[in-house]
C-alpha cells in the first residue's frame, strides 16, 4: 500500500529515464522507486530518517541516497530536466503566483467567488491530464530541492569559521 506522497504511475514514467543509472562498482543500487518515495515521503511528512515505513527500504539506504544525490545535483537537474519539458509541451503558465503566505489579501476579497474558474489553454481532457501530472511532479521535486537548499544552508551557517 502506497502513500499519497507516492509516485503515481504515470509520474514515474516520467521521471525513471531521467535518473542516474548504477556505475556497477558498488552493486545493485535498490529500487529507485522505492527509494524516492521513501524521500517524498520524508520530506512530506517530516519524520526523522529512522522512522520512515519499511515499505521504502532499509532507512540508511534512502538517506544515502538523498544526501548522495543533493550533493552532486541530481535533485536540481531532475526538478530542471522536468520543468524544461513541461515549459516546452507549453503546459507551464509563468505568470508569477502569490499566496496569503506571502501577501495579504485585502479584506474584502474573503468569501466564494463569483465567477466560474478559467478554463485551461490546452483543449482535451487528457491534455488537462498530462499537464496535472507534469504540474504534480515538478511540485514534488521542487519540495525536495528547496529541502536540499535549506539543508546545505544550515551547514553552511554551521561549520566553524577559521581565520
Amino acid at each position: 500500500m502506497g502513500s499519497r506522497s507516492d509516485l503515481t504511475d504515470v509520474q514515474w514514467e516520467r521521471l525513471e529515464p531521467l535518473l542516474p543509472v548504477s556505475n556497477g562498482r558498488c552493486g545493485r543500487w535498490r529500487d529507485h522507486r522505492q527509494v524516492v518515495n521513501g524521500v517524498l515521503y520524508r520530506i512530506r511528512t517530516g519524520v526523522q530518517w529512522r522512522e520512515l515505513p519499511e515499505r521504502y527500504g532499509p532507512w540508511k539506504t534512502v538517506h544515502e541516497r538523498h544526501r548522495r544525490w543533493s550533493a552532486d545535483g541530481t535533485w536540481e537537474m531532475l526538478l530542471r530536466r522536468i520543468q524544461a519539458e513541461t515549459d516546452a509541451a507549453g503546459e507551464i503558465d509563468w505568470d508569477v503566483s502569490v499566496d496569503s503566505t506571502s501577501v495579504r489579501a485585502h479584506h474584502h476579497a474573503a468569501g466564494a467567488r463569483h465567477a466560474p474558474p478559467p478554463s485551461f489553454k490546452g483543449g482535451s481532457v487528457q491534455t488537462v491530464k498530462v499537464a496535472r501530472v507534469r504540474s504534480e511532479l515538478i511540485d514534488r521535486l521542487a519540495e525536495v530541492a528547496r529541502e536540499v537548499r535549506r539543508s546545505a544552508a544550515r551547514v553552511a551557517g554551521s561549520l566553524p569559521r577559521s581565520t
